[in-house]
């Protein structure tokens, strides 16, 4: 099962820019350090690497309030156009997550991103500050507080959340104390924002387009608005609201999971013969309540001795409900469980360390939105949202180490309609992980610079591994032309490109 909880945390797995200081807009058009290109290695990456692909680092400002003061490194991979004829410019990428990113380019390669966008632009890949191969951070987490991740048990009463208060209120101590403390005032996505902008300066250009996923609509949505007039074309896919990763956001994985959840439902009622799971989608979610409930009385152990509880089980499920490939493994974890015996081991990929991967996460959300301080505002959320989305709410809405957190060192950045129409926002219909709730919130936020293009299929990511026909035509029509819908649209199961 730890096998099991490492793949979860890997896969679960985006104006006032005057309220900034002022000089920190005017540091990052300083000149760059220089990036040494060299063959990208194996590990980064648990898909193949393409021919060409480059690594290298970039030295940043920890502070950028400090720009001549101590510096770090951030992790940054390259994947050329062999096209120059037709090259366009630099396409920066992020995962979301917030995880590494540097493998991102022989991701998107190996999900089908299409050679015409290969031509157009440079793929850009970086780890995030204080994550990956960038200048780590670490909180000296536990195998015990590694296990969930960040995202928080389910609650099933008050005292659940006053135990977790205390395990996180230790976490958020840890973090402090940690040898890499002297980071934790600086890891921000407006900070990654402005390191972004050197990768920019680095290369050469006076623009950047931009692909985030999840978390990495957040980050889009800050560069944008920090630089507006250095964003060429952004793609914000999977869509998280305004504020980021935030006590908000936390709460709309309960509704993520009630939005995604018939999917799997109906596959599962679907494939009855092969899986026992129940013969209606209705049968499929009492089973999941049934089993949720036998395991926190009665735990199945795995081979390691790790013990799968119901929160374990409730996390495990929402993580796999990320993809349409993912359903049929999914069934065959219930099933096993259903007959008391532990799922086979999920897969594991990649050379990510989960204390830093799960460390710097929380760097860097606690940094981004001031979270509630007091207890019972998390137990009162627990106790509506148990009601509200009964099957993953109450784990939604728990408490963070972000509610023991120092206060953040510069007030969020605030998405507005100020700059250029050059945003296309793309989402699925009933994604788990941020759901249209959320994508709606930044797509008002950001008024007549954005459309968006929903696309009528569950699952966490559309582009291009999503395969909704119509909703890959406007992301790729869009980096390839710049052409971009005039207006909001939904594209129906499997459609046609319009």
């Amino acid at each position: 099962m730890k096998r099991q909880a490492a793949a979860l945390t890997i896969a679960v797995a985006a104006l006032a820019a005057a309220l900034v200081p002022a000089a920190s807009q005017a540091e990052s058009q300083e000149p760059s350090s220089s990036i040494q290109w060299d063959k990208c290695p194996p590990e980064i990456s648990p898909v193949p690497i393409p021919d060409g692909m480059q690594c290298g680092t970039l030295k940043v400002p920890l502070d950028y309030r400090a720009p001549n003061g101590r510096m770090i490194d951030i992790a940054v991979s390259r994947l050329p156009s062999k096209k120059p004829e037709k090259r366009r410019g630099i396409l920066l990428t992020n995962p979301g997550g917030p995880s590494p990113g540097q493998n991102y380019p022989a991701f998107l390669v190996a999900t089908g991103l299409p050679q015409s966008v290969l031509n157009s632009y440079d793929v850009i890949g970086m780890d995030p500050r204080g994550m990956g191969k960038s200048t780590p951070v670490s909180c000296d987490l536990t195998p015990a507080q590694q296990l969930l991740g960040n995202i928080p048990p389910y609650a099933r009463n008050a005292a659940d959340v006053t135990k977790r208060a205390a395990e996180v209120k230790q976490i958020a101590k840890q973090c402090a104390a940690s040898k890499t403390a002297w980071m934790l005032p600086h890891v921000s996505a407006a900070n990654t924002a402005r390191d972004m902008d050197r990768i920019r300066v680095a290369l050469g250009e006076s623009k950047i387009s931009y692909d985030g996923a999840s978390w990495g609509t957040y980050l889009g949505a800050v560069y944008t608005t920090l630089f507006p007039e250095r964003s060429d074309r952004i793609v914000l896919d999977s869509n998280m609201g305004p504020g980021g990763w935030d006590y908000p956001s936390d709460r709309l994985f309960g509704r993520g999971f009630a939005d995604r959840f018939p999917d799997f439902a109906e596959f599962a009622a679907a494939n009855h013969r092969e899986y026992g799971l129940g013969r209606t989608p209705a049968q499929v979610t009492v089973k999941y309540h049934e089993l949720a409930a036998r395991l926190d009385k009665k735990p199945v152990t795995a081979p390691d001795g790790t013990k799968i509880d119901g929160t374990v089980f409730r996390l495990t499920t929402f993580g796999m409900l990320y993809g349409p490939t993912q359903l049929p493994v999914l069934a065959e974890g219930w099933k096993a469980l259903d007959a008391n015996q532990p799922p086979p081991p999920l897969p594991v990929g990649g050379d990510m360390d989960p204390n830093n991967l799960i460390s710097a996460r929380y760097y860097m959300i606690c940094n981004d939105s001031r979270w509630p301080t007091s207890v019972g505002t998390y137990q009162r959320g627990v106790a509506v949202d148990r009601i509200r989305y009964p099957m993953f709410g109450a784990a939604g809405a728990n408490i963070q180490p972000c509610a023991f957190w120092p206060d953040p060192t510069e007030p969020p950045v605030r998405v507005t309609d100020d700059g250029p129409s050059n945003v296309l926002m793309v989402q699925n219909l009933r994604d788990p992980a941020t759901p249209l709730a959320g994508a709606r919130q930044l797509r008002q936020a950001f008024g007549g610079r954005a459309t968006m293009v929903t696309a009528d299929q569950g699952g966490h990511g559309v582009y291009p591994l999503g395969k909704n026909r119509c909703a890959s035509h406007a992301v790729t029509a869009f980096l390839t032309t710049g052409e971009r819908p005039e207006r909001d649209y939904n594209c129906s199961a499997d459609a046609e490109p319009h």
